[in-house]
């Protein structure tokens, strides 16, 4: 490689990297390896904040949920505030119930709650919507469906459910308040910013309306949240999950080993 290729290569070199979400407890985090293989540096700030939604707020959407035999979560904090208001209004929910999740890994959190019974608990292949429907799809037979979520209902959700009969309600357990992070953002210096929720999105645009991506990677873990990235006008080179990279620190690897090399 010529010299000017070598000049070219080193100005996007990857040094600071802004993620989205609160700093991992562990210290084994698989994060904090790619800061060892790539001479990185991490931020983690959260540009949301969730508000659980009282059970005195719950009570007048008139949701009753035990009489709802399947559940929809594609969130974690769905998952915590769901069982929240169970506990708060000390509703207890059948072992027959079952749990349809947009990944594996919100699946897996279930077991937080309760006792993980794979016939009972179903999550997409890839973790994108169809494979979420498809799966719905071939278990959908007389169930009525709980779809737990903030005010930022996912339309695609209840369009199909709407659209293939399914009966259906969206109690809204949770509201998601952005976080101020103008000056985070505005005196980073971040190579990178990774999102893992549209609210994550909108907390920066809400923030800096005047935002521009300039030289800045954008990355964004899920169907949902690539969508918010594009509609508010970035552009998206960091994507999981994929085929090849099933998770956040998995693309960012493959990115920065492209990148840094």
């Amino acid at each position: 490689m010529d010299k000017k290729g070598q000049k070219e290569k080193t100005a996007i070199k990857v040094r600071n990297i802004l993620i989205t979400q609160p700093k991992p407890d562990s210290e084994k985090s698989p994060y904090y390896d790619l800061v060892r293989k790539y001479d990185v540096k991490l931020d983690f700030q959260p540009f949301i904040r969730i508000e659980g939604v009282p059970a005195k707020e719950f009570r007048k959407q008139k949701v009753d949920i035990p009489s709802f035999s399947a559940v929809v979560f594609t969130s974690r904090h769905a998952i915590d505030h769901f069982f929240r208001i169970c506990e708060e209004m000390r509703i207890t929910i059948s072992q027959e119930t079952k749990y349809f999740c947009i990944t594996e890994a919100v699946a897996l959190y279930l077991q937080k709650f309760i006792l993980y019974r794979k016939r009972k608990v179903f999550y997409g292949a890839d973790g994108t919507n169809k494979s979420l429907f498809d799966v719905i799809n071939k278990h959908k037979s007389n169930e009525r469906f709980l779809y737990p979520c903030s005010e930022n209902i996912d339309n695609d959700i209840t369009g199909w459910l709407r659209n293939h009969n399914c009966e259906f309600a969206t109690p809204i357990l949770y509201k998601t308040v952005s976080n101020d992070i103008k000056e985070l953002v505005s005196n980073g210096n971040y190579d990178v910013i990774c999102f893992f929720t549209p609210s994550g999105v909108k907390s920066l645009i809400e923030n800096l309306p005047k935002f521009k991506q300039n030289g800045t990677y954008i990355g964004a873990f899920g169907a949902n949240t690539f969508k918010a990235v594009e509609e508010a006008g970035l552009k998206l080179q960091i994507k999981a999950p994929e085929p090849q990279t099933p998770s956040m620190v998995a693309a960012l690897d493959k990115f920065l080993a492209a990148h840094n090399q």
